[in-house]
């Protein structure tokens, strides 16, 4: 990256306008660049020894695979011909003098074919790195392919033929073990693909069923998925009945009841009786699918450590270069030492200064880590925002539909003066009869319920964080908070007692009227989740300090509510400008503030919080839109569960980021005194990167989100079983 950067950076206006896929292998030129064309892009890369065509995801995988094979080739050459000078140099020597070749260096005459072989094997090792290194030159920006390439010139030079070997073959079989780590954790994402099944089986209007590739299923096309199958577009059931498996999907384990009328999703699995469903989605924009496209999309959304690891080896690599100029001059110079033994061990430091397996580690934890998380249901939009959670110390929240249930009903009616219960739920019904608000739904449904003929309000209008007006059967009708009421003068109709029995309770008073005054109240009460206590006391096990309640309940309710879970504070009564004030002031007071909305009606205060988390995503594209963190479902068992990932994440980051260095700075030390040798670095070197990768790998593994009350385990993690481009 940091060579394209110099290399296409002033071409395009500046670095700023350019973005990197470093497991994808894709370079994207932001819209912001200076005009550029493909042709252009594509000889600036080419000049750098790497090559570059616009970006084709359907030939990407292709061509990373192709790139594989190659290195894969390469790599079995060069051991191949390395294991057969080893073992030449047995026949000849005896495995006495096999062992000699691992002592000292300069020590032995080496027979033609066997340095010959050798040789062959330092070419297959070198050749796809050195038109890198020859660029690195050439702009004096060294890098590990030039640190390598100059060890193996350099061991050449000193007769070390064995070692130049070891150095070359080593290397490239490191280079293509990381390639390999890259693509296990690229397919763990195109695993997300296997999903979704190829075909689905369509119901022509013949009535015949035929079994049609699913890309070629048209919106509205009806489709039949049998039990154990996997549903594979997103739709509505218009026939059956079943219980769907959303586990892919939201990471919940329970199987859901479907029937007529209700919502499935490509990828989860019908376990019971047979569906007849209606896509409603292409293929293309499934659920299923912008899960797959944002996760592959976070890849280049890079975390903080991610940048520092970027930035650190562009300056250590300079650095490395001048220390081992350093370490082959100053000892012959200044203390007299051989030239040939500290040019050697100058070498050795260019071969474990090498920082290729501090630079793969962090993408590939990182990647990991997105995987993992999607698999969980939580569908994290980038590298920055898996590192945020783990340092979260105050985090906001509404109050309907993330600590209580989201689906309030009418509990009680209370007629006043000389209306009925029926014209108080008629005239409620008439003005939110075009509202989707879960307030609206609970008194459409009790209306529906005692079969009231509703027919919508002329002139409707919502007074944010108030209420509604509008007009019918001649009159002005409202209705909305005890404060609403107070606003319109109305607020001492509204008996104390009854006030006080309804706040008490933790329900929700919502006022009715007209010009003449209060006609009515209903209460309106909303369950406590069974397990938000549970949740509440985990994210302050977690280390979150502050957790605030944010509602446009009235202030004896929403108290009522955050006591009974133990939240923090409690601000109520609030319009949509005032979450934005309160959100900016626990960013003033806090280092990390996270806010959890539905991604819709409070994205201008999730947008000031320093990252956004999204309830119930699944089926909303907006909610999927906004946030930078999407839970798939409306269950905040994700954001404790979510804490605990994103601090494991950064362990293993930080571990492989210690593990490196420890073994460089090893090595380092090793060889300022003259105690390392070429190969041993070298064999150093692949074993740091291999374990590194491996403890990144870690992060793929099954995770589980804690048991719920109920004792159902809520399975959190359910695993299935690079060409750059350039594009506006």
């Amino acid at each position: 990256m940091a060579i394209l950067n110099r290399v296409v950076g002033p071409k395009v206006g500046g670095t700023e306008h350019l973005a990197f896929d470093v497991i994808n292998g894709r370079m994207t030129i932001l819209d912001t660049a200076d005009r550029i064309s493909d042709d252009e892009v594509a000889q600036l890369v080419t000049s750098t020894g790497m090559s570059a065509k616009p970006w084709d995801a359907d030939n990407a995988a292709k061509d990373q695979a192709a790139h594989l094979v190659r290195q894969k080739r390469f790599t079995a050459l060069s051991g191949s011909c390395w294991a057969a000078g080893f073992l030449y140099h047995i026949v000849e020597t005896g495995m006495g003098g096999a062992l000699g070749l691992f002592a000292g260096h300069g020590e032995m005459t080496m027979p033609l074919v066997e340095a010959g072989l050798f040789a062959v094997a330092i070419l297959f090792g070198v050749w796809l790195v050195a038109p890198k290194a020859w660029s690195s030159a050439r702009r004096f920006s060294p890098d590990m392919n030039l640190l390598m390439v100059v060890a193996v010139v350099g061991a050449i030079g000193l007769g070390e033929f064995f070692e130049a070997a070891t150095v070359a073959f080593f290397f490239s079989l490191s280079l293509y073990l990381e390639s390999w780590s890259v693509g296990r954790a690229r397919n763990a994402v195109s695993a997300l693909l296997d999903l979704a099944p190829p075909s689905a089986r369509v119901i022509r209007p013949d009535g015949i069923e035929t079994d049609v590739p699913a890309a070629e299923v048209a919106v509205n096309d009806r489709f039949i998925v049998r039990g154990g199958d996997r549903i594979p577009l997103d739709g509505e059931v218009v026939d059956g009945a079943g219980a769907v498996d959303q586990a892919p999907i939201t990471g919940e384990s329970a199987l859901v009841p479907k029937e007529r009328g209700d919502e499935v999703y490509a990828g989860t699995i019908n376990g019971e009786g047979t569906l007849t469903i209606r896509a409603t989605k292409a293929a293309s924009d499934t659920v299923l699918a912008k899960i797959i496209r944002m996760v592959g999309d976070a890849h280049a959304r890079r975390a903080p450590v991610e940048q520092w690891v970027a930035k650190f080896a562009r300056i250590y690599t300079p650095i490395i270069m001048m220390l081992a100029i350093a370490i082959a001059l100053l000892p012959p110079i200044l203390l007299g030492g051989g030239w040939d033994y500290w040019f050697y061990n100058a070498l050795v430091l260019l071969v474990i200064a090498c920082p290729c397996a501090l630079v793969i580690s962090t993408p590939v934890s990182i990647v990991a880590a997105l995987t993992a998380a999607a698999r969980a249901g939580v569908l994290i939009k980038g590298g920055a925002y898996v590192e945020a959670p783990g340092r979260t110390t105050a985090l906001a929240m509404d109050k309907t539909g993330t600590i209580t249930m989201g689906e309030p009903e009418v509990a009680a009616v209370y007629p006043l003066g000389d209306a009925s219960a029926h014209d108080l739920m008629k005239r409620a019904a008439a003005l939110e009869a075009r509202s989707s608000h879960p307030l609206a739904r609970a008194i459409l449904a009790r209306a529906e319920s005692e079969g009231i003929d509703v027919s919508a309000a002329d002139q409707t209008r919502t007074v944010p964080g108030r209420g509604l007006e509008g007009r019918a059967d001649g009159h002005s009708i409202w209705l909305g908070s005890d404060r609403f009421a107070g606003e319109k003068g109305f607020s001492n109709c509204i008996p104390a007692d009854l006030r006080d029995r309804i706040e008490g309770a933790g329900s929700t008073l919502v006022a009715i009227g007209d010009e003449t005054g209060v006609t009515g109240i209903l209460e309106l009460r909303d369950r406590i989740r069974p397990d938000a206590k549970r949740i509440v006391a985990e994210l302050h096990a977690r280390g979150v300090k502050t957790i605030v309640m944010l509602t446009g309940d009235n202030e004896r309710t929403a108290r009522a509510v955050a006591a009974e879970v133990g939240i923090d504070k409690v601000r109520a009564e609030l319009l949509p400008e005032d979450k934005v004030r309160i959100i900016e002031e626990l960013v003033a007071d806090h280092d990390m503030v996270a806010m959890i909305g539905d991604g819709v009606n409070d994205a201008p205060a999730m947008a000031r919080a320093h990252y956004a988390i999204a309830m119930g995503a699944v089926g909303s594209d907006a909610a999927i839109e906004t946030a930078d963190i999407a839970l798939m479902t409306d269950d905040i068992d994700r954001v404790p569960w979510l804490i605990g990932h994103s601090r494991r994440t950064m362990t293993i980051i930080h571990q492989n980021i210690g593990i490196s260095l420890a073994a460089k700075a090893l090595f380092v030390g090793l060889t300022a005194f003259g105690m390392a040798s070429m190969w041993g670095a070298i064999a150093a070197d692949v074993g740091v990167s291999l374990l590194v990768v491996a403890n990144a790998l870690r992060l793929l593994n099954g995770h589980r989100i804690k048991e719920s009350p109920s004792g159902g385990e809520r399975v959190g993690d359910q695993m299935a079983k690079g060409a750059l481009a350039h594009g506006h």
